[in-house]
């Protein structure tokens, strides 16, 4: 018996048959019962590679289904998927590749020559939005009508995520076959997927959750996959009629509130719409609520754990929640000693549970840093917790910021700003926007008052992806401190409150 998470998706694909597993632009691109095959064709092309269960396989390409196929395929073969966000540049890309050591690096054929030099000996494919590539070429060019799945132990890793750190250095979250498996077949019961189900994917699939929470679950149910590549309110809408489930973060909420055609008709087919990876504001909540008859289901997530917390299927979905602890899973709020405090006090959440990851890649010493000698993991979230257990996220004990459903950590960013000739020293801080939740703004002092924002953002293009660049810098002639000589951020945050308000 294997712990490898494929068998689950193995035998789920044998009771689906012949249905549609995904459909993209009105066209069927795979039914399940073409999985196992086209899964062994990729699986034998990458290990014919020389790859070796537990070996890494860096992957920084578009979404397509040659991707989703990619994923599946390293899960059979027993490697370890270390997924990129497409945005990264090849300067952020060079840190991933030397601390993950992969033995395959796959990226689109148009990055190739700006990557090649930074794989060291791993091998370098190429695969793009169209599914085409180098990796495709071998793919057709393997023989391979069986491939034995790798037997996997459950702490085995399946994938190893990145998180960006606090220091400016991501760290890599292991996650293992158990990990993943576990808290997809709790999601599956807790969310009551049904055989039926259709589900609009239009997250990306480089983070939790649109690899792991949206494609495990519609995999786990047999259900047919709606893909998109990006999320477009319109196509979204379109396909309301033909699918059940629409899993995203506020912004598309944000997005499908204010369209016009959205309407009780329009979203009558459609069973649960599941908002998570960033606060949902109470306003969308409502307004969404209003315009088509159904509460959003919010929930809790992070890379280190996968769901956490969960508003019930059946029962009150609170706006400003984010429900109960999953089943298996033991959430607790406490002091900064990992004290729990009094009923509805605010603190740090802790949590633990076969959903928890297995350290950070490489990096005991950070491991220790957010464990508890009980195994409870401090999330570095503020929460608070009812006496019936339900958790509210109330702030965040890290300097982290969430734009679009995306973290991003200020020092990263002011490292890079720092290094700009003629900056002195910067601050980075997160404010609200109507659209995305949060959006980066910058605090720069400089030693030469000619510097100017468009020559700093021109400077750090090439440094950290478009999603971390400030969308705007302002200059100060020192940065507010407190009696210890540390940065007020709260105070920059306030000043610049009302930017993005319209």
């Amino acid at each position: 018996m294997t712990a490898n998470i494929y068998a689950l998706f193995a035998e789920a694909a044998l009771k689906a048959g012949d249905k549609p597993l995904i459909v993209e632009r009105g066209d069927t691109r795979l039914r399940f019962d073409e999985l196992d095959a086209v899964t062994a064709r990729w699986a034998a092309a990458l290990t014919n590679t020389g790859a070796q269960p537990g070996d890494r396989i860096v992957v920084q390409v578009d979404k397509s289904v040659e991707n989703v196929l990619l994923y599946l395929a390293s899960l059979r073969a027993g490697l370890v998927y270390v997924p990129l966000n497409t945005a990264y540049t090849a300067a952020e890309l060079t840190y991933f590749v030397s601390d993950a050591e992969p033995s395959i690096v796959v990226c689109d054929p148009a990055k190739e020559d700006a990557v090649a030099p930074i794989v060291g000996e791993a091998v370098l494919l190429t695969l793009d939005s169209d599914g085409q590539g180098s990796l495709t070429d071998r793919v057709a060019d393997t023989e391979a009508p069986t491939f034995d799945m790798i037997a996997r132990a459950p702490n085995d890793l399946a994938a190893i995520l990145y998180t960006s750190g606090t220091t400016g250095l991501s760290k890599g979250a292991m996650l293992s076959h158990e990990n993943l498996a576990s808290n997809a077949l709790v999601l599956k019961d807790y969310w009551h997927w049904q055989p039926d189900d259709v589900l609009i994917h239009a997250l990306p699939i480089y983070h939790v959750h649109g690899l792991f929470v949206a494609l495990h679950l519609a995999l786990l149910g047999g259900s047919t996959i709606r893909f998109h590549g990006a999320f477009d309110a319109n196509a979204i809408l379109a396909d309301m009629p033909r699918a059940t489930v629409l899993m995203g973060v506020p912004t598309f909420y944000v997005r499908l509130a204010a369209h016009p055609e959205l309407t009780r008709e329009t979203s009558a087919n459609m069973r649960l719409f599941i908002s998570g990876s960033a606060p949902l504001l109470e306003a969308t909540f409502a307004e969404f609520e209003e315009k088509t008859g159904h509460r959003i289901l919010e929930r809790y997530g992070m890379t280190e754990a996968g769901m956490i917390t969960s508003n019930p299927y059946d029962g009150d979905r609170i706006p400003g929640t984010v429900g109960f602890a999953l089943p298996g899973v033991s959430a607790r709020v406490a002091d900064e000693d990992g004290v729990e405090v009094q009923c509805g006090e605010p603190g740090i959440l802790e949590i633990k549970g076969p959903n928890l990851f297995q350290g950070y890649w490489k990096k005991p010493d950070k491991t220790a840093e957010e464990m508890r000698p009980d195994g409870h993991f401090i999330t570095g979230d503020i929460a608070t917790m009812d006496a019936d257990g339900r958790v509210a996220i109330v702030g965040r004990a890290k300097d982290l910021i969430i734009a679009g459903g995306l973290n991003i950590y200020p020092k990263e960013i002011e490292l890079v700003l720092d290094a700009v000739p003629g900056v002195i020293e910067s601050a980075v801080v997160g404010v609200p926007h109507l659209d995305l939740g949060e959006a980066v703004v910058a605090i720069v002092v400089r030693e030469d008052e000619a510097l100017e924002e468009a020559a700093i953002l021109s400077a750090i293009a090439n440094q950290i992806a478009r999603f971390k660049q400030p969308r705007r810098i302002f200059f100060a002639g020192a940065l507010p401190r407190n009696a210890m000589g540390k940065v007020q951020k709260a105070r920059l945050r306030a000043e610049h409150d009302g930017l993005f308000a319209r």
